[in-house]
């Protein structure tokens, strides 16, 4: 934590450029709305899907899946959405006690293994892959404040890939004072990144009235349906007003494998002529998702379809 906040000293006030993409240092937001929803899945499952650097951070003997979504309204490259879909895990070579990882997580390397990150603009893709090696994509986002739930989908391809509802707190007055890890892989090498979030939200515990998960069968989610994701979360949360600020490096590593694997799926190609547009793509159909959730026998916190 603290090499995290001398780099923010260093660098306040300073500017960079990265690839064309211009920066006002330190990399942050500041008063952008987020959700956050967590579950418990099968942990030997969720090991299946992290690369072998990695490991499921184990929570009263399951893995714990997080679905994180924010509404950028202040950054230096415009605003957007965006989604993460991740795992809780650890970078160790063997399974971590229980709570420590939590408690000790510069040690454990404590963080979220970043699957899928979809965001709305051309130039967060371009930003998201190539600086900080997270697998950013381009997709139909929004992000949805009612008077009684916080919701967002994630349409891909003409396809709805995931919605999320969690309730809207009546008070969002418990402090946030977190610094996380963010681990993504791109182009073959293993990424860290670190980001620091401070404001106030509200949590619900187990949930509560309101709270849904919609999984659709675009191939981007057919993992998930192998983890057992169960009909409540662990707990949603809301946070109406957070100040976001990443750290000033990114760590990298190789990513091995018992075989000589193929080559990876995205590569630097993959950025090539890749411009700066700060446009959004149309948002996503909610009459389809609103139409799945009132199916009868749909089930009332995860439907697939």
């Amino acid at each position: 934590m603290s090499s995290f906040s001398a780099g923010h000293r260093r660098t306040a006030g300073r500017f960079a450029n990265v690839d064309g993409i211009p920066f006002r240092m330190p990399v942050g937001t500041r008063g952008s709305p987020a959700l956050l929803a967590a579950y418990t899945i099968d942990p030997e499952e969720a090991r299946a899907v992290l690369p072998a650097e990695l490991r499921p951070y184990r929570m009263l003997g399951g893995g714990v899946l997080l679905i994180g979504v924010v509404d950028y309204r202040d950054t230096t490259i415009g605003t957007y959405v965006e989604f993460c879909i991740g795992i809780l895990c650890t970078r160790s070579s063997r399974p971590a006690p229980p709570l420590l990882p939590l408690l000790l997580g510069s040690f454990f390397g404590t963080g979220v293994y970043i699957y899928d990150l979809p965001v709305s603009t051309e130039i967060s893709v371009k930003g998201g892959r190539g600086i900080w090696g997270m697998p950013k994509r381009r997709a139909n986002l929004d992000f949805v404040i009612g008077d009684t739930t916080v919701s967002s989908q994630y349409d891909l391809d003409g396809q709805m890939v995931m919605r999320v509802d969690v309730p809207r707190p009546a008070r969002t007055r418990l402090p946030l004072r977190f610094s996380g890890v963010g681990y993504g892989c791109f182009r073959g090498m293993l990424a860290k990144s670190s980001i620091s979030m401070r404001g106030r939200m509200g949590v619900t515990w187990g949930g509560g009235p309101g709270s849904r998960l919609l999984i659709g069968d675009h191939e981007r989610v057919a993992w998930l349906k192998r983890l057992g994701v169960p009909d409540r979360p662990l707990l949603t949360a809301f946070v109406p007003s957070m100040h976001g600020t990443l750290d000033d490096h990114v760590e990298t590593w190789f990513l091995t494998s018992d075989s000589a694997p193929a080559p990876a799926e995205d590569g630097l190609e993959s950025l090539v002529g890749m411009g700066l547009g700060q446009d959004r793509l149309p948002p996503p159909d909610r009459a389809h998702s609103d139409r799945l959730l009132g199916m009868p026998g749909s089930r009332e916190h995860i439907v697939s379809r």
